[in-house]
This record gives structure tokens, sequence and C-alpha cells, in this order.
């Protein structure tokens, strides 16, 4: 390197290639050395100076090749063009390409590439380098536990807007779609109202706790503000509009009630989405009028005459403002870099937020300027007061006690026992809460009664995969309930009376798919459809399971549990709840800095109903292995992600997680690696249809199908999400799609016995999960095996294949019968006709029921005049989803 000189690379803003640059230190000068196509990264100037190597990529195989650049005359020449295919298409903040260096007298370069050391003359002469290294690892055997996928009762976990009342009588909450009252001294629940005309979302008490203010939602007739009285009766309707509305809650005197506006679309109709904003209304309904356009969580001030509400700055910091009750003279009272919700006391003094997944609290006090608050603020006193989460936040009536929820439990603090210098304060504060009170309960499960024989088929079970590929022709499988009876030859089993028969002939019957990695929306702003499109659309396609390794919290599990009661028609659910997030973003950072901190998330994520984390974007690897001690300690499963950095990859197989999500971010792979994996019992989810590294799988299909045509995806799919990106859309050479080269690579760890399981990730519900067994298959998986990673092998990853992922007796009867034969030809896996979830039979084409009860299925809302239009509410979903991804999915 010339003294004075700094050599670079990075994205050119105007073009996107990668382009090194030099900086001049002493004028400061920056010039452009090297770009064009094929970028250029990697700069290594020659001893004397005069000469720069680096890599640039070749368009058409997609290889990389080393260059040489003349710094005086600027002539460029190859001089090898073998090298592995650069990382310019990933993230490479760890480096695009392995190191490499001159010779100390300048006459060639020694680098890496194909698996090994090279050395190249600038005369192109080359010769390999040979090295052998044989090294000894010592890893970690994968965390793996068993999980219940059915049982006839499970318990209720995620209870939301859990809150007590401003009295201290009764606490409120929401589970399986409708409002709960719980009497505190008979300790005993009731639902608040009779009606099963729609569900019930966002409940706030009154100042005297008499009364509930709420929302609902249907699909077809959409949502209302109303208020309910607790001790039973006739319920007022302060909305004359259908609309989507949220987060209502009553002035101090109770006559008023402010809520929120929002708008629909893509998982609700978009109609009756005009004019959102916060809202205030009489209690009697009248003089309804809108206060503000923007906003969130509005509450009203201690004197009833100002409206507070929460909205981000544009540091993206959330902020506490207010505005008079015509939505004049708006003021900004606090912010914090890390908060993510403010509740201020009745009484004015005080406002407890949330920070970190915990809460605090503080004096609050107007002043002439923003506070800056946080819990770590030293200019007047905070006081974290949880240390099981906390969200939820309100008051008693006399703020002096605040309460707090998690899932299902209720906690609560004195402010005396918050602030020392309060009256009543005791000699030594206590510790951050830790107890609270639950008020889980049990409810039964979904369970059907019938009798179903599916007679005639060739059933391939997945029994005992991997030993050998059972095929039974002319098959027999009987269902009774909603366990597997009996599966067999047409000439062992007999069909017993009063079983109702299917003819499978000429159709293929598999177990129901499992997608591993399934992305997708479960709410909008809390507020559930009872038909999900989406999942709707995974059924139809055969996934009976979906995994879902990144969501919200609330509307996931609340959903999950609304299938599992029989209420909401979707694939069994799992997930991880929102990922623990190692990169610095507000709301969805889980910061980890020790063992507590990982235990801490682990747990708050196990109480509301996950059976897995997943660790993301941790650079420092005692992080990940905290979460992954938690996860052992609490029989959580760890499926983390690397964030394309095969650093991280590599110690987070010999760590032993889980599961891998995602591909590696590299191609080719070499015996190292195949030698490792396959010693560990750690799972690859490469999920093809996003695989890092070049043009992903998903554009594949784009490509080269007409996806738009595809009657059964449109059946279930809005127009307006699957149009916009499949009727006009890039092309290009095969060579150029790496899911392919993803998939090979795959292959040879599946043949070395690492399992490979799909996970389509959300792109397109249920077609994309057909997709990812089609990739595996143009990666060189058998259609058995393909099919293997869509079944049994994801049973296996998330323990659940004792009861999933295979057609024998005793398991739960979750069936695809394919009208073909997708082992002869793969791309007939999608051509379902029937889907059996949990002992219900259903067309596939319609998704109506057919035994052991015919009902038919209600149109979607984009079915209905006006229902597939895009509305903000649609790219407010992308929005939010990008937050619960960690800003990587690449919808």
């Amino acid at each position: 390197m010339t003294p004075g000189q700094v050599w670079q690379y990075n994205k050119d803003a105007n073009t996107g290639i990668f382009a090194i640059r030099r900086l001049d230190r002493e004028t400061g000068q920056v010039d452009t050395v090297v770009s064009g196509p094929g970028g250029a990264i990697r700069p290594v100037v020659s001893p004397d100076g005069a000469k720069l190597a680096f890599v640039r990529r070749n368009s058409e195989t997609l290889t990389s090749r080393l260059v040489v650049k003349d710094l005086v005359s600027g002539i460029e020449r190859t001089v090898y063009d073998g090298l592995d295919r650069d990382k310019q298409e990933t993230s490479g903040d760890m480096g695009n390409y392995p190191a490499f260096n001159w010779l100390p007298d300048g006459s060639g370069l020694v680098f890496w590439s194909g698996g090994g050391f090279h050395r190249v003359g600038l005369d192109g002469r080359h010769q390999a380098i040979e090295v052998r290294v044989r090294a000894e690892k010592k890893v970690h055997p994968a965390l793996q536990r068993q999980v219940r996928v059915h049982a006839d009762e499970f318990e209720v976990r995620m209870l939301r807007w859990t809150q007590l009342s401003p009295d201290g009588r009764n606490a409120v909450y929401q589970a399986l779609g409708y409002l709960w009252l719980h009497d505190l001294a008979r300790d005993q629940r009731r639902r608040l109202t009779r009606q099963s005309d729609h569900w019930e979302f966002h409940p706030a008490f009154s100042p005297d706790g008499r009364f509930v203010v709420y929302t609902t939602y249907d699909d077809e007739a959409l949502g209302s503000v109303r208020i309910a009285p607790v001790g039973g009766g006739r319920e007022r309707v302060l909305t004359a509009e259908p609309g989507h509305y949220v987060e209502p809650a009553f002035s101090p005197d109770g006559r008023r009630v402010t809520f929120r506006k929002i708008t629909g679309g893509y998982l609700s109709s978009p109609n009756w989405s005009e004019n959102p904003g916060l809202y205030v209304v009489d209690a009697d309904g009248r003089n309804l009028r809108r206060v503000l356009d923007k906003g969130a969580r509005p509450q009203f001030s201690a004197d009833g005459a100002r409206l507070m509400h929460s909205r981000n700055t544009e540091q993206g910091h959330l902020a506490l403002y207010s505005t008079d009750l015509n939505g004049q003279d708006e003021r900004q009272h606090l912010s914090g870099e890390w908060i993510t919700e403010y509740r201020v006391s009745p009484d004015g003094r005080w406002v407890a937020f949330t920070e970190h997944f915990n809460t605090y609290l503080a004096p609050f006090f107007p002043a002439g300027k923003p506070v800056t608050l946080g819990g770590n603020a030293r200019a007047f006193p905070v006081r974290q007061v949880s240390a099981r989460g906390g969200e939820m936040l309100h008051w008693s009536a006399d703020g002096s006690t605040l309460r707090w929820s998690h899932g299902a439990t209720l906690y609560e603090r004195r402010l005396s026992d918050a602030f020392a210098f309060l009256e009543g304060a005791p000699e030594t504060l206590p510790e951050p809460v830790t107890e609270g009170r639950s008020f889980a309960f049990r409810a039964p499960a979904d369970r059907p009664e019938g009798r179903i024989a599916l007679v005639g088929g060739r059933v391939v079970t997945m029994r005992d995969a991997y030993e050998r590929e059972e095929i039974i022709d002319d098959g027999v499988v009987l269902i009774e309930g909603n366990r597997i009876r009996a599966v067999g030859p047409a000439g062992e089993i007999e069909v017993p009376a009063g079983f109702q028969v299917f003819d499978a002939s000429g159709k293929t019957i598999i177990p129901g798919l499992v997608d591993s990695h399934a992305h997708g929306g479960m709410s909008n702003n809390q507020l559930q459809p009872r038909q999900n499109w989406m999942q709707y659309a995974n059924l139809a396609f055969g996934v009976t399971t979906i995994h879902d390794p990144s969501n919200d919290n609330w509307s996931f599990f609340s959903a999950a549990e609304l299938q599992r009661s029989g209420q909401m028609l979707a694939p069994r659910m799992f997930s991880t709840g929102r990922i623990l997030y190692g990169a610095l973003f507000a709301g969805a950072t889980a910061k980890i800095d020790n063992y507590e901190d990982a235990e801490f998330h682990v747990r708050r994520h196990r109480d509301l109903g996950a059976i897995s984390v997943k660790s993301y974007n941790y650079l420092r690897r005692d992080q990940r292995q905290q979460v992954l001690e938690a996860g052992r300690k609490l029989d959580v499963l760890v499926v983390p992600e690397g964030g394309m950095r095969l650093e991280q990859n590599l110690s987070q197989i010999v760590d032993g997680h889980t599961g891998m999500e995602h591909a590696l971010p590299i191609q080719p792979i070499y015996d190292d690696i195949l030698q490792l994996w396959s010693q560990t019992g750690v799972v690859y989810s490469p999920t093809f249809g996003v695989a890092y590294g070049g043009l992903m799988g998903e554009e594949y299909w784009y490509d080269r199908t007409e996806v738009w045509k595809n009657e059964r995806l449109m059946a279930f799919t809005p127009k307006s999400v699957v149009h916009p990106r499949s009727i006009r859309r890039p092309t290009a050479p095969d060579e150029h799609y790496n899911h392919v080269h993803v998939a090979e690579m795959a292959k040879k760890l599946n043949d070395r016995g690492v399992p490979v399981v799909i996970g389509a990730h959300g792109q397109l519900a249920g077609l994309a999960a057909h997709w990812e067994i089609w990739m595996m298959a143009q990666g060189g998986f058998s259609p058995f095996n393909a099919l293997r990673g869509a079944t049994i092998d994801g049973a296996r990853y998330f323990g659940m294949d004792t009861e999933i992922g295979s057609i024998e007796p005793g398991k739960l009867a979750d069936l695809v019968v394919i009208d073909g034969d997708p082992l002869s030809d793969i791309r007939q896996s999608e051509r379902v006709a029937w889907t059996m979830l949990n002992g219900r039979l259903y067309e596939a084409a319609t998704m109506n029921q057919v035994a052991p009860q015919a009902a038919p299925r209600r149109p979607f809302f984009f079915e209905r005049e006006g229902g597939d239009a895009w509305q903000p509410a649609t790219m407010q979903y992308f929005h939010e989803l990008g937050h619960v991804l960690g800003w990587h999915c690449r919808h």
C-alpha cells in the first residue's frame, strides 16, 4: 500500500455494482479505480505499489476470477479464471472472498480456491500448493426434544390484553376469540358477552370498573367499537359505520371513549378504510369525531382535556405526544430509543413504559421540551419493576399501583415498593417482580367423531423412510376420529361397516406436508380474520403443519390456540414467536449480555406457547451459546440463522443447534463441511425459494411458469398479492439461478445423513411448499427423498415424529391425496385432490369439508365486491413483517 493511501471496496450508489476506490489521506480525495460489470472486490496492492490484484465475477458462468491491474497503464489481465463464486450477492460483511496476497517479490499471488491453496504467476502459470489438514473438533450434540402435537385438552396460555379492573375486582382478557371476565374473589371466569357473531378484541375497563369498551371484527360485517356492562345487560355500539377499530380507552370520568381506526387490506377486507386516525366519541355514541390522522395507543390526560398518543419520531424513537381534543396544540412529552409502550397514571404524576421487554416506572412531568426517557436515565428516578416481561400496562384507580401482564400472567407493583422516597416505602426496596397470578385455563381440542376409509390409492407411508421406501399399491387407510387406525394393502385390510369410503384409485396418498420455515400474516393490529386465506392456501396444497421461525407473539400463538380448538381452519401451527434479534432495532432487539438475559428471553417466549426460539444476528459466539444453553435448560428448541455468514453457520453447527435456517451463503461446499456436519445431528432448512448468493428459487418459478394462471393458487390468494409480482417478471439463464446450486449441495449433505427439510418462507402460501420439493429434485434428490424432506424429516426436526410425518397406525390423520404419481413426476405433487387434517377431509379445490360431515367454505373477502383492492394496510403488513423477520425477508 502506498503511504498516505487507503484502498476500499463497496457498492456504487448509482450502479449497485461493487467498485474499488482509493482514498488520499492527505487531500481527502476519493477516486474510483476499478468498477464495471462483474464488480470488483478484495483489493490487494503489490509490494512495489504498481499493480492491484482483485476479484471479479464472471457474468456468464457465475464463477469468479483473479485479475491484476497495472496502475500505470490501466491494463487489466485475468491471471486465474477458476475461483469459487464470490459473495457479492450476500452480505459479505466478513469478506466477499477469502483473503489472498502477493509473493514478497511481487512475481505472483497465493490464494484459495476449489478447496485448496494455489500459486499463480503474473504470466498465468499456475500450480497447486499441497496442504493436508487433519483436525479434530469437539461438537455438542444437537438440541432435540419431543413435542406433543395433539392432546384432548390443551392449556390456553396466549391471553391478550390481560388486565385488572381499576377497582381490583375483576380481570379481563381475550382468549379463543372472545373476551372473558374473571371474578378474582370467586376465582371464576365467564364470557363478557353471549354473542358468537364476531370475535372480540382490545378490551379496556371504565374508571369505575363497571364497563368494558372493546372492538369487534368479522370477515364480512367488519368491526365496531362497543361498551358492555360487567354485570351483564345490553351493550352499546359507538360506531355507526363498519370498519377496522383498535385500542379503545375511556376518559377519566367515563363519559367519553377514544380509539384508533386503521385500514384493512391484505388479510382482511379493504372496505371502510377511509379516514384512519384517532377518534373521540361520547360514551352514548354521540359526537363522533376524528381528532388526529396519526398516532396509536391513545389515552386521555388526567383532566380529560387532552389526548395522549404514541408515534415514532424522525429518528425512529417512540415518543409520547398530546394534543387538545381538537387535534391542536401538539406537545411532545417523552421519547426513548428502546421504548415500545407508554402509559400515564390516572393522576398524571407517573409514567410506566416498556423497554427491552420489561416494565419501568418514572415520574411524569410535562416539561417545556421533550424529555429523553429510558431505563438508564439518571436525571430523575427510574425503576425497573418487572423481571418476566411486561406489556399491557395499566393502573389502579388511585394510581398507587401499576399492573402489567405477560400472556396469561398478571403482575403488579405498588409505587411505594418502587421508590424509596415515597411514604410507606420499605427500608429495602424489593427486586423486580417475578411472581404473578396466572389466568391460564384448559380447553378441549378439536376432535371429530367420524370414520373414513381411503381405498385404492398408492400409499407412500414414509414409515422407516431412511431404511426403505415403503409404497403400498392399491392401499387402504382407515381413519377413526383424528387418528389412523390401519394402513395396508387392500387384500389385508377390511373396511368395517360404518366407514365413509372414498375411492382414491389413480391417486397417491402421502403424509401431510410439514413446512418447516413458514412465515405469514396472522392479524392486522391483532384483529384476526376467521378465514385466513394464507392458511387455507396452505391446506389446499396439502400443508398440514407449519413452523414459523419468526412472527408476532400475540397474533401467532392466539391463532394457534384458535386452530387447536377448531374455531379457525389452518394447518397445525407452531412457532418461535418473534425472533431473538441481536441487531439494533427498537422493539425487535432482544438484548443479551449474559446467560441470565438469554434465559429471560427464552422463558418469555416459552411462556406464551413457543416450542422453539430463533437466534439471529448475534455477532458474538458466546451470545449464541447462551441462548442455546437456555434452550437446553428450558426444553426449547433453538433454530438459528447465520445471516449469510458462513463463519456463524459453522460455529452454530458445532455448538449443537437444533437446525440451520436458510442456505449457506457459499457454493460449492467441500468435504470438510460435509464431514463435520454429518456428525452433528443438526438439521438443514435451506429455504431454496430465498436461497442466498444469487437469483433465488422464487424468481425462477415466476420466470418459468405462469404463476397467475395457477387455478388452485388464485382460488385462495388475492390477485392484488399475486399479479404485481408474477405477470411482469424478470428472466435469466438457468445457470444464474442459485437455488439449483444450493439444492445440489443439500443433496450432498443429505447423502451423508443430514436431514434436509422444506421451508417455503411464506413466499406464496401453499404453492411455494411444492416449489421447495421441486427444487430439491432439481438438485438431484429422488422424488421419494424430496417428499421425505417435506414430511417425516420436518416432523423429526421438531420432535413431532411420534404423531405426524408418516402414515401408520396411531398417528394423527394428516394426509394428502394427490391426483397423480409424484414419484414418477415430482411436479404432480401440487395436484392435491383431498387434504385431510386431524381426521377431517377437505376437497382441496374448494376447501369445502366433505367428511365426516359436509361443511361448505364461506367466501373470502376478496371474492366479494370491492374486496381485492390494494390498501395502505397491505404495505403496513410488509412493514410489520420486516420487523418480525429482522429485515432479511425478500418479499
